[in-house]
């Protein structure tokens, strides 16, 4: 027969209370269902707190904390990427000088192959030339022209269409160059100030060293 006192009920390893809405302080061995909506505190059998838990949320109030998660994730994300490309800027272009030289530099790339285009077209003329000689002969009649000729005709002219074609999407890039250099020239100027801010707020003044 086992002692007595092994028969006997051993005190609850925890005890949930809470206040409820109705203002009555509840005290249970599990979660309280009735508090469901607030938080509970969990206390030993001395009555020490040893945790609490908040509300229990439904499933839609979880689905919309987890979206709230996510979406301030996603925002301190953008925010620590935004700051990586403005140390990036600054460290690329120190001062205002190089970022001007970098503008120069890159609408001259586009002006060199513009020059190649304008050359090529220039070479392509001086063929249609030759082509217009052979065709003279038959100007009365330029149907009767040979199929090879019409063909240096067409192609000719084909080519001079795609390098003109060429040279204006070049001039849509220099475009799109100079407004690029125009924001970052902004975003810099911006970013230079506040380095010089800071630089000046952590310099001694004169003769306090």
């Amino acid at each position: 027969m086992a002692p007595a006192w092994a028969q006997q009920d051993k005190p609850a390893q925890e005890v949930y209370t809470c206040i409820d809405k109705s203002g009555r302080r509840i005290t249970a061995d599990r979660p309280i269902a009735d508090c469901i909506d607030r938080e509970q505190r969990i206390l030993d059998h001395t009555g020490a707190e040893r945790r609490r838990i908040g509300p229990t949320l439904t499933e839609h109030e979880r689905a919309a904390q987890e979206v709230q998660r996510r979406k301030e994730a996603e925002q301190r994300a953008r925010i620590a990427e935004e700051r990586r490309r403005e140390r990036v800027l600054l460290a690329r272009y120190p001062d205002e000088a190089t970022h001007r030289e970098e503008r120069l530099n890159a609408l001259a790339q586009v002006d060199e192959v513009v020059a190649v285009a304008h050359k090529r077209i220039a070479d392509l003329r001086g063929e249609r030339k030759r082509i217009d000689v052979e065709l003279e002969f038959y100007r009365r009649d330029p149907a009767k022209a040979p199929a090879k000729l019409q063909r240096q005709i067409a192609e000719n002219d084909e080519a001079v269409a795609e390098q003109q074609r060429f040279i204006a999407a070049q001039d849509q890039e220099k475009r799109r160059i100079a407004q690029r250099f125009d924001a970052e020239l902004a975003q810099l100027r911006q970013l230079w100030a506040a380095q010089r801010a800071s630089a000046e707020q952590w310099t001694p003044p004169p003769g306090t060293r």
